[in-house]
């Protein structure tokens, strides 16, 4: 009798055990995350509907420094080193409580599932593309919505490589200092595979203080699922961006190209620096030349400078300043929201705003 109570016992022992171990395997969590930013901003020009200056402005606009978000990530550990990761994210106007910053969907900004582990990671849905990888982490200004390589990004190509439906994509893990990323979108349109195709390849390599980033993006029109804001416009797109970093400073550099079908065929040079003043106030300034190569008098020259004041590690006051000089019919503007495109001649703007992630 004893000995088939130790049985029973031994035998409940290792289910338990069984159990245990499944339950480590299967462990999962879902964050919810997001960034709320809003700030005044004011232009002394402003582009009226007939493209010429209706003249100064002064707003409440949303996003003045990074775009507002909410969403859900998530992560299961399969057991193996394999994890299913998992991202729903939407862009938010905190100035008005719509849609911003995103394709005009719900989950406009990132919509997807994806496998990794030592392979890398395989991604599958709506996702950013390696071209805007490169070209942000490029950037003297981090991609700011005011001043910044994002102005000149999405003057040129919309949110086409911002934010790519039906994408599958790859990203292998570093190797002697190298990643790779991948990714082809599919258009999705019957009997035509080449219609709202987009595909986009990314090289990074970093050692110590230096990164080098190097991508490009061939995108075509005519997808079968078009969204509110154009992403899918035809243009290819090339990029070389470099950085290093000693101290408390990061210097940066690139060159990109945008040549966009039956138009523009634009290169943007920029450079700039960040500085880490005291662990709570950042600044940093950038300058972005941009010049059409099939009508070289069409050209700008954007300048930014902005500061970072770090009340906690999710609060952040900002202020920024920007001028901008256009000629021929260059339209570069000075922010995301607000005045994305500008006139002819110059135009000067600045916005002080918060920010909080949470």
């Amino acid at each position: 009798m004893k000995k088939t109570q130790c049985k029973i016992s031994g035998q409940a022992a290792i289910l338990a055990l069984l159990a245990t171990c499944g339950a480590a395997h299967a462990q999962s969590s879902v964050t919810l995350y997001g960034a709320a930013d809003a700030a005044l901003l004011y232009t002394n020009k402003t582009l009226g509907a007939n493209g010429a200056n209706t003249g100064s402005q002064f707003s409440v606009v949303d996003s003045g420094l990074n775009s507002s978000r909410f969403g859900m990530r998530g992560s299961e550990d399969l057991g193996g080193g394999l994890r299913a990761n998992f991202d729903l994210e939407s862009g938010i106007n905190v100035a008005n409580g719509g849609l911003n910053d995103s394709n005009g969907n719900f989950f406009g900004r990132q919509a997807w599932i994806s496998l990794a582990g030592r392979f890398g990671e395989v991604k599958a849905g709506l996702q950013y593309s390696p071209f805007l990888y490169a070209i942000d982490e490029s950037d003297p200004r981090g991609f700011s919505d005011f001043g910044s390589g994002a102005i000149t990004y999405v003057d040129n190509v919309i949110a086409t490589g911002l934010f790519n439906s039906n994408a599958v994509s790859y990203t292998s893990p570093e190797l002697a200092g190298f990643t790779a990323r991948a990714m082809l979108a599919l258009g999705g349109v019957a009997g035509d595979f080449q219609a709202g195709r987009q595909y986009s390849f990314g090289l990074k390599y970093e050692h110590g203080g230096l990164a080098i980033n190097a991508a490009m993006y061939d995108g075509n029109s005519g997808g079968a699922q078009p969204t509110p804001v154009p992403s899918d416009i035809e243009f290819l797109g090339r990029t070389l961006g470099v950085s290093y970093t000693f101290g408390s400073i990061t210097a940066k550099a690139s060159f990109t190209n945008y040549k966009v079908a039956g138009s523009f065929n634009n290169n943007v040079i920029a450079g700039g620096l960040n500085y880490s003043v005291t662990p709570a106030l950042t600044v940093n300034g950038g300058v972005w030349w941009s010049s059409d190569r099939n009508q070289t008098s069409n050209n700008s020259v954007l300048g930014a400078i902005g500061a970072q004041y770090y009340l906690s590690k999710a609060t952040a006051l900002y202020a920024q300043a920007a001028i901008v000089h256009n000629n021929g019919k260059m339209d570069t503007g000075l922010a995301i929201n607000g005045a994305l495109y500008g006139v002819e001649g110059t135009t000067l703007g600045a916005n002080v705003g918060i920010r909080h992630f949470f």
